[in-house]
């Protein structure tokens, strides 16, 4: 058959398909011949749905142990589509607004997914399962995810994640571990008895301790703060979507995390503790930590009030009294 009897979109394909395995230094006949013994692609093998469904292996013969499993392995999946948004940001160059807008768009529908997902854990689960099948989980703890922490030290200049106490001691130029070991959740994992580490923190700085710094060294130029201060002239729509990404990080997925553990672990008169032996009473509440991404966004007044109204309704289902 000759050449000018195939459709030339097809000819231009092969030639370009030819051009390919040629720099490549591979005979394209032999892709053909591979692509045309090769097997359909399914759906289930696309997206390796036999291994994802067998992921779920509980410790326990408590039914509702498989939903926590699943939930957990839902929210990580959420963090890994949020992780790939920044990490976009956070390569592009130069920036521009838009770019910077449908990646921040993106990452808010994650996070609104993944608050309003937290009702699978305090309207899923009978409490009296959960409080069975968790003592089958120690010392681990949701604490130890890695990539919640990436999604923190990605975002913003890392000392603004110093605890509070010390917040005012480091700058943009202290040393990587001298941060590592200030960072405010380090202190929601420390026994209240003795002071010391938990074997959930040892664990977790034991795994992901030296990936974690050195993310701190890798993003202290392009985390997003850094990335929104090269936008020239930022839009007020650009600000608004960055502090709906503090409040939805720092003020309500950790608040949703609270509520959780009000109804499951509060218990008169003594609080159930957490597996993994962190002091989810302090550590949890924005207010306590004030942990904010973008502090230069924000008045002074909202920074001292940071969480305290959003924790009044949504616990109490009180409104915080202005004035």
């Amino acid at each position: 058959m000759h050449e000018s009897q195939f459709d030339p979109n097809i000819l231009e394909k092969i030639h370009q398909l030819e051009e390919k395995f040629k720099a490549s230094g591979q005979d394209m006949l032999s892709y053909l011949e591979g692509l045309l013994y090769a097997d359909y692609l399914t759906y289930w093998e696309y997206i390796n749905l036999d291994v994802l469904l067998n992921l779920q292996q509980p410790k326990t013969s408590f039914k509702d142990e498989k939903i926590f499993i699943i939930y957990h392995q839902i929210t990580e999946l959420y963090f890994k589509l949020i992780i790939s948004e920044m990490e976009q940001i956070a390569d592009q160059e130069p920036v521009s607004e838009e770019f910077f807008k449908q990646r921040l768009e993106r990452i808010l529908m994650y996070l609104d997914h993944l608050i309003s997902s937290f009702a699978m854990m305090w309207k899923g689960m009978e409490r009296e399962q959960f409080l069975k099948f968790r003592m089958s989980l120690l010392p681990s703890s949701g604490f130890q995810s890695a990539q919640y922490r990436e999604i923190e030290l990605m975002a913003t200049d890392a000392f603004n994640l110093v605890a509070l106490s010390k917040r005012t001691e480091p700058d943009f130029h202290t040393p990587s571990d001298v941060i590592f070991e200030n960072l405010y959740w380090q202190q929601g994992a420390i026994e209240l008895a003795t002071g010391d580490k938990t074997l959930t923190l040892k664990n977790f700085e034991a795994k992901y301790g030296k990936m974690l710094k050195e993310l701190i060294d890798s993003y202290r130029r392009k985390n997003i703060w850094q990335k929104f201060m090269e936008v020239d002239n930022p839009s007020k729509d650009l600000i608004e979507l960055m502090k709906q990404f503090d409040l939805k990080a720092n003020v309500f997925w950790p608040l949703a995390h609270y509520k959780s553990a009000v109804r499951y672990l509060q218990r008169d008169p003594v609080d159930i503790a957490a597996t993994g032996g962190t002091n989810w009473q302090k550590y949890l509440p924005p207010r306590f930590q004030k942990v904010i991404f973008f502090p230069e966004l924000w008045t002074e007044h909202e920074k001292e009030e940071w969480g305290k109204g959003w924790v009044v309704k949504e616990i109490f289902g009180e409104e915080i009294q202005k004035g």
